[in-house]
């Protein structure tokens, strides 16, 4: 199996990363500023950036929190990205800041696209699960909260697939984490595989851990992070090194 490159750079990805395009998809886990922690605090200036560096037909994902995305939702349409959908990532345990409120055990992942772009000409590959039950439904009245929708129907058989879920269970690294915030490479990796075509090169504008790195790798994708902490940088570009690919068949 042919090697694919697996990069990941030190520095400030607002100065390393813009040149490095045109990414087909690009990857974004930056501080949400929700906390008083140092590091905690929201990136201003990227989004122009990534916007510029990205192909027309790809898009690009960012995890974050719903009071992260409400205070920067203007700075996504400024740069010319245009909201497409999001994910919800459920993990088994959180970290509440707060005793007298639900215990948070989600974070978001919102996809984005440029805004010059139709959605149609954008990669997508819709993902499918192999759990669905056997049934006809037919769409005989427009449901009044959808607006127009044509008619039609469709038929599922017994294990055969379906749309996977916008809510999506991955365990979340505490106690094996190499990166205070890192995320789930098999959650990742469902991200790449619905929007970066195979072969195609994913930008990580902040690659922490190299999770995203690894995913790259089990999904046969080119893969170029980017990561301010010269100490993190090297533990990343060390994990994802000593990924073994996947050949294909092997993984689905």
């Amino acid at each position: 199996m042919t090697m694919l490159s697996q990069t990941v750079l030190t520095g400030d990805c607002c100065v390393l990363m813009p040149a490095r395009g045109p990414f087909d998809m690009i990857f974004a886990d930056p501080p949400y500023g929700d906390t008083s922690l140092a590091w905690d605090r929201r990136v201003d200036g990227w989004l122009p950036l990534a916007r510029a560096a990205v192909q027309p037909s790809g898009s690009m994902w960012v995890f974050g929190s719903l009071r992260c995305f409400m205070a920067t939702a203007t700075a996504f349409d400024d740069a010319g990205w245009k909201y497409a959908q999001e994910i919800v990532w459920e993990k088994q345990n959180g970290s509440g800041f707060h005793a007298d409120r639900f215990k948070r055990v989600h974070e978001l992942v919102v996809q984005f696209y440029r805004s010059d772009a139709p959605w149609g000409a954008v990669y997508n590959v819709v993902q499918t699960t192999p759990d669905a039950t056997a049934r006809t439904v037919r769409r005989k009245k427009r449901p009044p909260h959808t607006g127009h929708i044509d008619a039609g129907h469709y038929v599922s058989e017994d294990g055969g697939p379906r749309l996977m879920r916008s809510v999506i269970y991955a365990r979340n690294a505490h106690g094996r984490a190499i990166h205070p915030t890192e995320k789930p490479s098999g959650l990742i990796e469902i991200l790449i595989r619905t929007s970066c075509p195979p072969g195609g090169l994913v930008g990580d504008w902040f690659a922490g851990s190299g999770a995203a790195g690894e995913a790259c790798r089990f999904s046969g994708r080119r893969y170029l992070g980017c990561e301010i902490d010269p100490v993190m940088a090297r533990k990343a570009g060390d994990r994802i090194a000593s990924t073994l690919p996947f050949h294909q068949g092997e993984r689905p």
